[in-house]
C-alpha cells in the first residue's frame, strides 16, 4: 500500500511540490485557488486552450513546474458543472484527485475548494476519506515494479481547509472506517496459501488491541455445539475450521447488540462438486464476508461506536481429498434441522446456516445482517453494481437501502417468499443444499439461510458476490479486494443505533 501521511492545514500557497487543484467547466477557480496560482497568470488558461482541456468532469491538466510559481506541478482536476450534491461526492472527488497525483510525487498540497464556495468540514473530511482509499495498493508480493513504471513514493498530502481543527475532528471517524475498509481489503486479496482458517482468525484476534473481546473456537469446540453443517465444509481440507466471535461493547451495559455474520471460505475449489479450472483462483476472495465484518468491527471500536456490536465469522476451506463430504450426505446442523447435501460447491450456505443460529441464540441482537460471496446468480441478476438484499424485515431492508445510497455501496431488494421453499424441500433430510437447477439460485440460497434464523430476528441477508472483488472498480478503488460493506453497514450502525 502506498504509504500517505495525510493532514489539514490552513490555505496557503505552497512552496514546493505538487499543488492540486479543481476547476468548473468554465476553468473557474474558487477565491483561495486563485489567490495561490495567481503568480502564473493566464497560464492556466492558454495550457487549457492548447491541450483541449475544458474542465469536463474527471478530466485533469498537469503543468510541470509551471512558471511564474515555486511548486514542481500543477495538477487541475476538472468537475464540469458543480453544485449536484450526489451521495458520497466528496469521498469520490477526493479519490479522483488522488488518483491524478504522480506516483513519484512526496509533497502534495491539495485544495479543499471549488468554484464559489470552500468545503465546510464534513466535506472535507470526506474528501480525505476519498484519498486515503484510492491510495491503497496491494503490492507486498512484488518484488519489483514493472519496467517503465515507478513504484508509488510516501507521500506528504495536506488539505487546505478553512477550519482545521473542525475538519481533524469531523475526519477522526472517518480515518477509522478507512483503516477498517483497508484492513478489509488486505484480507480478501491475501493468497489463500497465505490466509488458511487458522491464519485468518489470528489476524481477526489482533482487534483485542483496539478492545474488542475475541473468541476463537477451534473444531473440538463447535463438535460441542453441534455445528456439522459448518463443519461438514471444512472437513476434506488439512487446514482446520475456525469460529470467530468478536465483540464491541461501546453502548449500554445489558443492551442488546447489533450483529453481523461472514461467509468466510479461505479457498473454495467447490469440493467433491468440484469447480472448472478456469477462474478458479478468484476462489481465494470467497472469504470476502468475513473480511468485511472484520473491517467492520475493527472501524466500529477504532471511532468508539456507542453500540454493542457482535460479529460472528465462519472460517472453512472447501477441498476435495478422501475425507470431504459428498453429495447425497446428510448432515445434522447447529439448529437440529437437517441437511441433504446436493452440491458440495453450495457450501457457503452450510457454514452460515450455523453461524446464523449461533449468533441468534446466543447474542439474541436486535437484528442480524450477513454478507457472503454466495452465488453466481446473483450476478447474473444485478450485475456488480448492486449486492442482492434479502430481509424478513422491511424497516431493516429500508435502513440498508438508504445507507446504501448515502454510501456508493448500493443494494438491491430480492423476494423472499415460501413457495420458493418447496425447491429446497428434500426427499430424505429436512432441506437440502440448492434448489431446482438454474432457476432462482440466489432467492433459494436465501431461502435456506432464513430457516436458519432463530426467535424471529430481524435479519437481512446480502449476497456481495459481484460487489466484493474483481470488478467493483471506482474512483475510490482500484483493487481487486474492494472492502465493500464496511462503509454500508457503519453508516447503517452510526444512523440508527447508536446512543
Amino acid at each position: 500500500m502506498t504509504d500517505v501521511k495525510l493532514g489539514f492545514v490552513s490555505f496557503a500557497a505552497p512552496s514546493a511540490g505538487v499543488l492540486v487543484v479543481f476547476c468548473d467547466d468554465q476553468l473557474n477557480f474558487g477565491s483561495q485557488t486563485a489567490k495561490a496560482v495567481a503568480g502564473a497568470g493566464d497560464l492556466v488558461r492558454r495550457a487549457a486552450k492548447a491541450e483541449g482541456f475544458t474542465g469536463k468532469r474527471g478530466t485533469v491538466l498537469g503543468l510541470p513546474v509551471p512558471h511564474g510559481l515555486s511548486i514542481a506541478r500543477l495538477v487541475v482536476v476538472g468537475l464540469g458543472k458543480t453544485g449536484k450534491g450526489e451521495p458520497g461526492e466528496f469521498v469520490n472527488l477526493g479519490g479522483t484527485a488522488m488518483g491524478k497525483v504522480p506516483n513519484a510525487a512526496r509533497d502534495v498540497s491539495i485544495f479543499a475548494e471549488l468554484p464559489g464556495r470552500t468545503l465546510d468540514a464534513e466535506q472535507a473530511a470526506d474528501l480525505g476519506l476519498g484519498i486515503q482509499l484510492r491510495a491503497y495498493s496491494f503490492d507486498r508480493y512484488k518484488t519489483k515494479a514493472k519496467e517503465g513504471e515507478e513504484k508509488p513514493a510516501s507521500k506528504k498530502i495536506s488539505i487546505a481547509v478553512a477550519d482545521v481543527a473542525a475538519t481533524r475532528k469531523a475526519f477522526a471517524a472517518r480515518e477509522a472506517l478507512a483503516e477498517g475498509i483497508v484492513m478489509a481489503r488486505d484480507l480478501v486479496n491475501e493468497p489463500a496459501n497465505v490466509l488458511y482458517p487458522k491464519e485468518f482468525a489470528r489476524r481477526a484476534a489482533e482487534l483485542k488491541k483496539q478492545r474488542v473481546a475475541v473468541e476463537v473456537l477451534d473444531v473440538a469446540a463447535m463438535k460441542k455445539l453441534g455445528m456439522n453443517a459448518l463443519l461438514g465444509v471444512g472437513q476434506g481440507s488439512r487446514h482446520d475450521s475456525r469460529l470467530v466471535v468478536m465483540r464491541w461493547n461501546g453502548g449500554k451495559k445489558g443492551a442488546a447488540p447489533v450483529g453481523f455474520v461472514g461467509k468466510g471460505v479461505c479457498f473454495d475449489t467447490g469440493g467433491i462438486s468440484i469447480k472448472p479450472a478456469s477462474g478458479m483462483e478468484d476462489m481465494k476472495g470467497d472469504m470476502a464476508g468475513a473480511a468485511c465484518v472484520v473491517g467492520l468491527m475493527y472501524a466500529l471500536a477504532r471511532r468508539k461506536a456507542k453500540v454493542n456490536a457482535v460479529g460472528v465469522i465462519g472460517l472453512v476451506e472447501n477441498m476435495p481429498d478422501g475425507n470431504a463430504q459428498r453429495p447425497g450426505d446428510i448432515v445434522t446442523s447447529m439448529s437440529g434441522q437437517t441437511i441433504e447435501i446436493i452440491n458440495t460447491d453450495a457450501e457457503g450456505r452450510l457454514v452460515l446456516a450455523d453461524a446464523l443460529w449461533y449468533t441468534a441464540t446466543r447474542f439474541k441482537p436486535k437484528f442480524m445482517v450477513d454478507l457472503a460471496t454466495l452465488t453466481g446468480a446473483i450476478i447474473v441478476a444485478l450485475g456488480h453494481e448492486n449486492a442482492g438484499l434479502f430481509s424478513n424485515d422491511d424497516d431493516l431492508a429500508k435502513r440498508l437501502t438508504d445507507a446504501g445510497r448515502e454510501t456508493g455501496e448500493l443494494v438491491w431488494r430480492m423476494p423472499l417468499a415460501k413457495e420458493y421453499d418447496k425447491l429446497i424441500d428434500s426427499k430424505f433430510a429436512d432441506l437440502k443444499n440448492t434448489g431446482a437447477g438454474r432457476w432462482g439460485g440466489a432467492i433459494t440460497a436465501a431461502q435456506f439461510l432464513q430457516r436458519f434464523v432463530a426467535d424471529k430476528t430481524a435479519w437481512a441477508h446480502l449476497d456481495i458476490a459481484g460487489t466484493a472483488f474483481d470488478s467493483r472498480q471506482t474512483e475510490i478503488n482500484k483493487s481487486w479486494g474492494s472492502g465493500w460493506g464496511v462503509r454500508l453497514l457503519d453508516r447503517l450502525v452510526a444512523d440508527h443505533y447508536e446512543g
